[in-house]
């Protein structure tokens, strides 16, 4: 086994045990447990308020658990200093509106704010950094612009380089294709697998299109009711018997013909 492939086998993210209710209200999650290899691209799955934005937050330790804990490479998220945490997790959130009048290049560097140090003055390397992110997410040719002059796709790649510009091992999304048509859905999806392949990040990425994460996952987790309710290939994992339960919905799964990756369809209730 080469070093790569025993690094991937060692889960990079460790959530065990972790339990978190917001105040007087249920408990979004009683005893998750789950893990994530490095360099994976992995779908985090599950109907609406299953609690998977709320699973970034506590990855991003702007949430805490009440009970469990998560490790990253090893050691407990509470362990690293904040700078240290930034410089290792990025995120990108469902949308973000273009409220300020930033230029495309000024939203990038922004992302090398954990690099920076305490007066913020950007450096080669920083400059380096944002050039190359924006080369990764083909927004070169925008880099003089307005956000506010972008389309919601081309916003979205923009946000994509901000969090490359910090040079992250771990790329955390909440659903960044939402509001995005096919072509740029597909687009964002083929840059994050270049990503894994290319760089060995991991990425775990929230998103309610089953098909989009059938076809570019290397795994996917599907959490439902404050625990995991199946782990592993997507084709394991996205099966008519276990999306039924989850989604409380019928559904008929199909493998595509070229890929063999599952696909998977609504069935009238009547069926």
């Amino acid at each position: 086994m080469s070093e790569k492939e025993a690094t991937a086998d060692r889960a990079y993210v460790d959530v065990r045990g972790v339990s978190f209710a917001y105040a007087a209200a249920a408990p979004v999650f009683d005893a998750l447990s789950m893990s994530i290899p490095r360099g994976r691209l992995v779908s985090l799955l599950g109907p609406n308020g299953s609690g998977k934005t709320t699973l970034l937050r506590i990855l991003l330790r702007l949430l805490k658990p009440s009970a469990g804990e998560v490790c990253l490479a090893g050691i407990r998220l509470e362990e690293y200093p904040v700078g240290a945490l930034a410089r290792r997790v990025a995120y990108v959130p469902q949308e973000t509106p273009a409220i300020l009048p930033f230029t495309v290049i000024e939203t990038v560097l922004m992302g090398r704010s954990p690099h920076t140090g305490a007066l913020g003055f950007e450096t080669a390397a920083d400059w380096h950094a944002a050039r190359e992110a924006l080369r990764l997410t083909d927004t070169e040719q925008f880099s003089e612009r307005s956000l506010e002059e972008l389309s919601g796709g081309e916003r979205q790649r923009v946000i994509i380089a901000r969090a490359l510009a910090q040079e992250p091992e771990l790329v955390l999304l909440d659903e960044p294709t939402a509001f995005l048509d096919i072509k740029h859905q597909h687009a964002i999806y083929r840059l994050l697998r270049r990503l894994v392949a290319g760089r060995n990040m991991t990425v775990l990425c929230v998103s309610h299109d089953l098909n989009l994460a059938a076809t570019y996952s290397d795994e996917a987790i599907l959490i439902c009711r404050g625990r995991v309710a199946a782990t592993g290939l997507p084709v394991d994992v996205l099966r008519p018997d276990v999306l039924e339960q989850a989604y409380e919905t019928p559904v008929q799964v199909r493998l595509d013909e070229v890929t063999g990756r599952p696909f998977v369809l609504p069935r009238p209730a009547d069926e």
